[in-house]
């Protein structure tokens, strides 16, 4: 029970990463809030936490939409009294490069994945501040690291949460408030299925992790436990890599 008593508050819970962290959390003692605007898998995954005994809520989330956002953080309070974890998971990727990248798609890439964590972020310090400190776990990508071929948008998305987040924890860690970012390697997930079932890239992934084999949302979530909990209470403006070594070369 290492985040026993603790409520988390989880974007993009419904399925992939986000999933899998809410039903750790909530394995592990939590209460969870899942928001994502994808309502039916986020219904589902709440039923299944509740069927195994654990503590969940879903709610309907637009991470763009800031009077959304703070309904959803009333609602979280309301219903289990305080908020101690913000895990800013929800994202969408983008795959062209940069010459090919409409502004349509940035924009949209960017507003999704960077104002998401931004508001996440900024939105919940009151509540954390209320509970005496607390974690937030912005969750970047590999590609916040480090380039490749396409995906321009998602990079620049990714590396903009990466640098977000040490800001961030610079100017709260004197409040209890630590933040970090988590850096996922090849992870079969729904967002990243279509590509994944392609040989060619599902291969050629799988060849650059040194530990030869896609990583899961449940190695992610392993993470997320590990930043969520006190076992961390000493890490603020971190990245935590998990990626199969991946970046190590």
């Amino acid at each position: 029970m290492r985040v026993a008593g603790k409520v988390a508050l989880i974007s993009g819970g419904a399925r992939g990463i986000g999933a899998a962290t809410a039903k750790l959390l909530a394995q592990e003692g939590a209460a969870v809030v899942l928001a994502d605007v994808l309502e039916t898998e986020g219904r589902e995954t709440e039923i299944r936490i509740r069927e195994a005994g654990g503590r969940a809520m879903f709610m309907l989330l637009d991470v763009t939409d800031e009077a959304n956002w703070q309904q959803v953080i009333d609602a979280t309070v309301a219903a289990y009294g305080k908020l101690d974890v913000v895990v800013n998971n929800a994202g969408i990727s983008g795959r062209a490069a940069v010459a090919e990248t409409e502004v349509e798609t940035w924009d949209r890439v960017m507003e999704v994945n960077g104002k998401g964590v931004f508001l996440g972020t900024k939105l919940a310090i009151p509540e954390l501040r209320k509970a005496g400190g607390g974690s937030i776990i912005n969750i970047s990508s590999i590609y916040g690291i480090v380039g490749s071929e396409t995906s321009a948008a998602y990079h620049a998305s990714k590396g903009a949460v990466r640098i977000f987040t040490k800001s961030a924890a610079i100017q709260y860690a004197q409040e209890g408030i630590r933040v970090n970012s988590v850096h996922p390697g090849f992870v079969d997930s729904p967002m990243t299925a279509a590509s994944h079932a392609l040989p060619e890239v599902h291969d050629l992934r799988v060849g650059r992790t040194p530990l030869g084999r896609m990583g899961t949302p449940e190695d992610i979530a392993a993470g997320i436990l590990y930043l969520a909990s006190d076992e961390s209470s000493f890490v603020t403006g971190s990245e935590l890599v998990i990626d199969g070594g991946m970046t190590a070369r």
